[in-house]
């Protein structure tokens, strides 16, 4: 009994090597991508270019990049990130992984725009005050140090010209009366019964009871304003060409 047990597992795996896929028909891929639609893009994108989540057709994963990694990645989440297992048949998380393989067959091309000009309209239009390149910057925003890796250039021009189309709730903003009248505003970690915690405009932790707490309200749109009327044409494209750049195989280059 226990080794027709063992039998449908074995039938799963090479002879040698790595787990590999044996779900990757043009039906297969096609199935998937149904899946992908209904159950990832509303954070990864509907073509898998980027959103709430990373971008999947860029080709780049950075918790393993084997067919076994996505499908243990799919099926059980990835601790410390917002990304949750997908309880499903260990076919259709296969076919999954073959619509994400099908994603990046087609070389990205760059965006538009110089990505040396963008690095100067970065310093110049204040982005470095909120946020981090290589370590360099603020601290209330994302860090976006490789930031082309992980987001279409789609997403990082409407990030820009429209930041309250998505928005992490890492970046919601609280607002509050604490117990002795002061006006308190950060953006919300975590909040139970008891308390609610938060990281303050200047970047500090703070906690506070929830007893005595005055006018609590949650803003679920962008701290960050819109550039689309403060940067001319050129300089978004440059801008968006500049942030595309940030990846960690260098700069500029898929």
């Amino acid at each position: 009994m226990r080794r027709l047990w063992l039998l449908p597992l074995a039938l799963c795996l090479p002879a040698v090597g790595e787990v590999q896929n044996p779900r990757t028909s043009a039906a297969d891929v096609a199935s998937g991508a149904k899946t992908f639609r209904s159950h990832c893009a509303p954070c990864h994108g509907y073509n898998g270019t980027g959103g709430l989540g990373p971008n999947l057709a860029a080709g780049r994963f950075y918790h393993g990049s084997t067919d076994e990694d996505l499908f243990n990645n799919i099926s059980n989440g990835i601790a410390g990130t917002e990304m949750p297992g997908l309880f499903y048949s260990a076919d259709r998380v296969w076919q999954i992984v073959a619509y994400i393989r099908s994603l990046s067959s087609a070389e990205q091309a760059a965006p538009p725009g110089d990505a040396k000009r963008g690095e100067e309209v970065f310093a110049s239009k204040g982005c470095s005050r909120c946020h981090q390149v290589d370590g360099q910057g603020g601290e209330l925003g994302p860090d976006l140090s490789q930031i082309g890796a992980s987001r279409s250039a789609a997403y990082l021009r409407e990030s820009i010209v429209k930041p309250d189309a998505e928005v992490s709730p890492r970046y919601w903003r609280v607002s509050f009366e604490d117990g002795q009248g002061r006006k308190v505003q950060g953006f919300l970690l975590n909040e139970d019964t008891y308390t609610v915690q938060l990281i303050g405009m200047n970047g500090a932790l703070e906690s506070y009871d929830r007893a005595g707490l005055k006018d609590f309200a949650i803003d679920k749109r962008s701290a960050m304003p819109s550039y689309g009327g403060a940067l001319s044409s050129q300089e978004l494209d440059d801008l968006v060409a500049y942030l595309w750049s940030l990846r960690p195989a260098g700069r500029g280059s898929k």
